[in-house]
């Protein structure tokens, strides 16, 4: 249940993103308490969608794929409980022809789902994380404090280090360099309303392959708009380099670069800056343990693969990992 706190938690999670979820999911399945903290109003990180009036957009993951044996039995279920459905297998740009899915209404349906069951503290801000004695202190703002004997972070990889450095944390050498050769592709999106239909390609969807845009969706022909609105996601180079310019000035640079029949139809637009949108070199484990005693495990993203289905295969691999320990 979204914003109940559990007092005294078996397990803390920092993150209510889809690793941060299946690792809760799988930790209270194997019985322990469990209080996952996340400074967002919603649910689902990367998977997020946005309102301008009538038009709805998914702004951050567009869509996912399957290839995990675990992960494909949950995409089975979510398809017949009518969470998710079959979007393209292929658009120009992109021959890859593996199924890409999209979540009912929206890429937000999947986390919901997880969500459920779960004690889940939004809009709360952890600022600093540090252990006292065998238990883990989280300093959040506000003046408040909440301990665990196990803590999983599952945010990007600079902000779990910027907690800990604010605690005081201090890693072992060898974690810490390791950490910190990960990088992350920032992204700027931009949501456009159109005054008319896209024209885009029947699936709805284009990856340009030059220019300042990496992609275009088209959230009516998704299925999740009632009116005809664009998702833009620029390239990684773009957004490097101008992701110190005034946002919505950024915004009218890409839109200029759409095609001129789509610049035309452009009413109204929003822009939305992703600064870790994406890991360009995952850690090879699924998780890492960075301490044992309190036990620390960070998970994400970064650590199985820069893909909704690496997150939760990892979130699943930082639960495994508790569990282990709390049975030795």
């Amino acid at each position: 249940m979204e914003n109940a706190a559990i007092t005294n938690p078996d397990v803390v999670i920092l993150g209510a993103g889809m690793s941060g979820l299946c690792c809760a999911r799988d930790l209270i399945e194997a019985g322990l308490d469990v209080a996952v903290i996340d400074k967002g109003r919603g649910v689902g990180g990367r998977l997020a969608n946005r309102r301008m009036g009538e038009a709805t957009f998914d702004h951050g993951a567009q869509y996912f794929t399957a290839r995990d044996t675990r992960f494909q039995q949950y995409v089975s279920d979510w398809e017949k409980q009518g969470l998710i459905q079959e979007w393209y297998r292929s658009v120009p740009g992109q021959p890859d022809d593996s199924i890409r899915w999209r979540g009912i209404p929206s890429m937000t349906a999947m986390a919901k789902k997880l969500a459920g069951p779960l004690s889940i503290q939004l809009q709360t801000q952890v600022v600093s994380v540090n252990p006292e004695g065998r238990e883990w202190r989280l300093q959040l703002r506000g003046g408040e404090s909440q301990r665990c004997r196990n803590l999983v972070l599952t945010a990007p990889v600079p902000q779990t280090l910027a907690l800990l450095q604010a605690g005081g944390m201090s890693l072992a050498p060898s974690i810490l360099k390791e950490l910190k050769t990960i990088v992350y592709d920032p992204c700027i999106a931009v949501l456009a309303l159109l005054d008319g239909p896209s024209g885009l390609p029947r699936e709805g969807a284009f990856r340009p392959n030059t220019g300042p845009i990496r992609w275009i969706a088209d959230n009516q022909m998704k299925g999740i708009s009632t009116l005809p609105a664009l998702t833009l996601h620029a390239s990684a180079t773009f957004s490097k380099n101008h992701w110190e310019l005034d946002r919505n000035r950024a915004g009218e640079l890409l839109l200029e670069a759409l095609p001129e029949n789509l610049r035309r139809k452009v009413t109204d637009f929003q822009v939305h800056g992703w600064k870790f949108s994406q890991p360009t070199n995952p850690h090879p484990e699924a998780c890492v343990i960075a301490n044992n005693d309190p036990l620390l495990i960070l998970a994400g993203d970064a650590f199985q693969g820069p893909r909704v289905e690496g997150a939760a295969c990892s979130g699943w691999a930082a639960a495994a990992a508790i569990v282990d320990r709390i049975s030795d």
